[in-house]
Formats: structure tokens, C-alpha cells, sequence
């Protein structure tokens, strides 16, 4: 069972990480979720955090402002990729970790670029559910949901047969996970939307892509404008990749290095 702590931020909102080996002395894989998820049902449930445990690493999860156990808002002003960058800092910060090896998945993906770019503590990176529109739009690809539908749809009541398909998958995603969609409405309007300084991310960098992934599309786009980036596809579309065993299987290769 993990260890779970808070820290609270200087506008208020409590960030939630998970522990898991923290004795171990080596230094840590940090897991950043993706969009709605958590680090509960990104990480835990389809069996990365067990994986790396059983490899001997120390594992921490941190729960993205709205998301998971962290504190909640509508106000658009205290979210954004940017913002959960500085939080993921923080909580390093906060447990004294000299060094990291950092995954994220899909916004999750964003917000660990953003942290490598900037934090020289990251020695290793490996990001998941994302494609060209890092290169191209700045982050996650907005262009296969649009933002604005989606707001709707999170925040509707009743019938959502007028919002498109995309939109209503991740209301009923919302729905299922038992999700803040306040929250989540207020990050969809933040949504980082580039520059993102890939030059800067100079640490080994593992692309990974499902094959059926329309959010994930061309990522060896992404992988080509990384200084050291390299690229893995496997089975899947955006919620199913992650819980593939070659998903896990080059995770773990990559970051045992």
C-alpha cells in the first residue's frame, strides 16, 4: 500500500502523492496521469506501479490539481500544464529528491516535458498518449475534441446527444471515475497550448504510442524534435495502451536503462 501525503501550494490547492518503496535510496520514477485519470487509475490499475515496485524502484504518484485526491476548483486561473509543472516540482522538492526519472501519460505527457525542460533533476523521460500535436499545437491535440464542446458536455445536465463523440466519452469517463467535472472543465479552458521548449529536453526520452491512438497520432514526429528521443508503438488507442504489456515491458527496459 502506498504512502499519501499532501502539499499545499502557495494559491491554496493541496497536491496528493503516493509513496511507494520510499525507502528504497535509489533515485525515484515520478508518474504523471493523464486528463480525468488519477494516479490510482492511470498507474495502479493496469499494473505499472507493480511492475516498477517488483523492479525495485521507489515510485511516486502525484495527483494533479482537480484530479484524483487533490484539491478542487472551477476557476480556470489555478490550473493549466504549466502550473501542475511547478506542482510536480514542488512535491521533489518538498521530499528532498536529488534526482527522478519522470513518466507521463497524455496531459500527464505535457506537464513532464515542461518539468524536464526546466528541472535538471530529471535524468530520464518517458512520455505516453501523445503525437505531433506537442510539435505542432504545444500540447495535448485538441484538434480531435474541441475544447470548448468539451467544457459543455462536462457541464451539461441531461441529455449530451448534441456534444460530439469525444466530448461525451470524457464526460462519461468523468462520470465513471467519480471526477470533480468542475475541476476539469476549468483545465480544458487552461490547456496548454505551446511553446513547449522541446530543445531543452535533453534526458534519454522514450515516446510511447498506441497504434489506434487519434490522440497519440504521428509520434514520431514528437520523438524526432527531441534531442534524445526515441519512439515504441504498441497495441492500443488511448485508454487501452497503457495497460498493454509492451507498454509496461518498454517502460521498465527503458528507464532500468
Amino acid at each position: 500500500m502506498p504512502i499519501t501525503r499532501e502539499l499545499t501550494r502557495p494559491d491554496g490547492m493541496t497536491i496528493a502523492f503516493h509513496e511507494w518503496n520510499r525507502d528504497v535510496e535509489t533515485p525515484p520514477v515520478v508518474l504523471q496521469h493523464g486528463y480525468v485519470a488519477s494516479t490510482e487509475t492511470n498507474w495502479v490499475g493496469p499494473g505499472v506501479v507493480d511492475a516498477l515496485v517488483a523492479g525495485g524502484h521507489r515510485v511516486i504518484g502525484v495527483d494533479a490539481r482537480g484530479h484524483g485526491r487533490s484539491g478542487q476548483s472551477a476557476d480556470r486561473a489555478l490550473f493549466g500544464e504549466p502550473t501542475m509543472a511547478r506542482d510536480l516540482s514542488a512535491v521533489m522538492d518538498e521530499l528532498d529528491v536529488r534526482e527522478y526519472q519522470l513518466v507521463g501519460y497524455s496531459m500527464g505527457a505535457v506537464v513532464s516535458l515542461l518539468v524536464a525542460a526546466a528541472d535538471p533533476r530529471v535524468t530520464r523521460l518517458v512520455v505516453g498518449g501523445v503525437g505531433s500535436a506537442v510539435v505542432e499545437l504545444g500540447g495535448v491535440d485538441t484538434r480531435m475534441v474541441d475544447g470548448d464542446l468539451l467544457v459543455g458536455a462536462l457541464l451539461a445536465e441531461g441529455d449530451l446527444s448534441e456534444y460530439p463523440a469525444g466530448a461525451r466519452l470524457f464526460r462519461q469517463l468523468a462520470d465513471v471515475m467519480g471526477s470533480h467535472r468542475p475541476s476539469l472543465a476549468a483545465q480544458a479552458q487552461a490547456l496548454h497550448a505551446g511553446p513547449t521548449d522541446l530543445a531543452s529536453v535533453t534526458v534519454p526520452t522514450l515516446v510511447l504510442a498506441g497504434r489506434d491512438d487519434v490522440l497519440a497520432a504521428k509520434p514520431e514526429v514528437l520523438a524526432d524534435a527531441l534531442p534524445d528521443g526515441r519512439l515504441r508503438v504498441v497495441d492500443g488507442d488511448h485508454l487501452g495502451a497503457v495497460s498493454d504489456p509492451e507498454f509496461i515491458e518498454a517502460l521498465t527496459t527503458f528507464l532500468a536503462g
